[in-house]
């Protein structure tokens, strides 16, 4: 998780790697939109589409027992607006190195939300904002006794909250 790995290495005053100098833009998704996805479909289990075409296929679904569906905010955001949110919440700058971007990665991620959306009407509702706070609050109770985060305030992180991610 790039969120766990970059406070990391920016409390501990370490660089973070870049590709393509970060002008590249991902999807992030907090985790209680995933969990609240996958509880919403533990109750419908997919079955067989007796309809599914091979020609003509859908990705969500099949003649088999299963069925895919991405999960995400479907707000890609760029990464160096997302390291820049991450600074201001803990208060200090990252070192960046900037590398190429690897060969056969994506510039821009994106989930497409519709079959989810239109099969249970799910909705991802936590902004990344609010994720990377609840986020950093986790990780200084999370870290507590041996991180930087050492004399925050009682109960909680910067911000004085403990809720988990």
């Amino acid at each position: 998780m790039a969120y766990y790995k970059f406070t990391r290495s920016i409390l501990e005053g370490k660089p973070i790697t870049l590709y393509k100098g970060g002008e590249m833009w991902r999807d992030f998704t907090y985790v209680d939109d995933v969990t609240r996805a996958i509880a919403l479909l533990l109750p419908h289990p997919p079955a067989p589409d007796g309809n599914w075409d091979g020609l003509l296929p859908e990705p969500d679904s099949s003649a088999a027992p299963y069925r895919l569906y991405n999960v995400g905010s479907r707000r890609p955001v760029k990464l160096t607006d997302m390291i820049g949110l991450l600074e201001k919440l803990l208060g200090r700058q990252a070192i960046v190195e900037c590398l190429p971007m690897h060969p056969g990665d994506v510039e821009v991620t994106c989930a497409d939300m519709e079959p989810l959306e239109r099969r249970f009407g799910f909705r991802p509702e936590v902004r990344l904002e609010d994720g990377l706070r609840r986020f950093v609050d986790w990780y200084a109770d999370y870290h507590r006794p041996n991180s930087a985060f050492a004399a925050a305030p009682a109960g909680g992180g910067p911000n004085g909250r403990s809720e988990a991610p």
